[in-house]
């Protein structure tokens, strides 16, 4: 499970714990080299494209740093409606130099900002007694909003958490992001995503663009693969440009599929 979180040496060894066992793999987003994989043919794929009943529709939208105001304003009439929300942030502690927010500095902002609601803190260099302690005051709402890192990117399901504000959203993969995105949406209430990015380049708006456009975990993949290339077939990258020219995995489906039933046919005749 979560398939996109293991190395590719890692699922090898756990493959060869087996002789020759059969292997389900299940993920919300493969990456590039499992979504080439299945392209290739060496992958069987189920697709479950239906959210589980009762599910409000949850809402992405794609923002710069300067409509944070706004944002807040929007958080804050939620937490007074009485939903809860995630507010995540690439690193720890700040660094010098560094241009990345923080969950220890932003989470004293925050505390003043969307006062009187109780604001918790969790990050991975917390104790597992605070971690889970700061869960389970989240799940009762003691505590209202939640400032943490990719930490609760899985096994987190607060059904009232309806709004996740992620800041430096052009630092995460987009694998990273939809996971991270999945954490909210699953009651009955509608839900709310905001990615806060420093957008440089097309690339980087493009990319984050197709989460606003889409919850569909395999078109996101698809465009993971288009944009970072599928790794090596037989390596250990899980993504970038293979070292051979022939053909582009995610434009030229449909001569791949022509070609690997070829070679199928040829190899049952011979």
């Amino acid at each position: 499970d979560e398939q996109h979180r293991f190395g590719v040496a890692q699922r090898e060894q756990l493959v060869r714990k087996g002789r020759y066992p059969h292997l389900l793999v299940m993920t919300a987003t493969p990456i590039p080299r499992t979504l080439g994989l299945t392209l290739y043919g060496d992958l069987d794929i189920s697709v479950i494209d239906q959210l589980p009943a009762g599910r409000g529709r949850l809402k992405t939208f794609l923002r710069t740093a300067d409509k944070l105001p706004k944002v807040f304003d929007f958080i804050r009439g939620k937490l007074k409606e009485g939903r809860q929300a995630y507010l995540v942030y690439p690193r720890v502690e700040e660094s010098d130099g560094g241009d990345l927010k923080a969950v220890t500095r932003e989470w004293e902002k925050l505390q003043k900002e969307f006062a009187p609601s109780q604001i918790g803190l969790l990050h991975g260099r917390l104790i597992p007694e605070e971690k889970e302690r700061v869960m389970a005051d989240f799940r009762a709402n003691r505590v209202q909003a939640l400032v943490t890192t990719s930490l609760i990117e899985v096994g987190v399901d607060v059904p009232n958490a309806t709004v996740m504000l992620i800041e430096n959203a052009e630092r995460f993969g987009l694998a990273q992001l939809h996971q991270l995105r999945g954490r909210i949406g699953r009651g009955a209430h509608e839900s709310y995503c905001v990615l806060v990015a420093d957008i440089k380049t097309e690339e980087a708006q493009r990319r984050l663009k197709v989460l606003e456009e889409t919850t569909d975990g395999f078109r996101i993949a698809e465009e993971d693969l288009k944009l970072r290339g599928p790794g090596e077939l037989l390596g250990q990258q899980q993504s970038g440009v293979p070292s051979f020219r022939f053909g582009e995995l995610a434009s030229d489906r449909a001569l791949v599929e022509r070609a690997r039933a070829l070679a199928k046919a040829w190899l049952e005749k011979t």
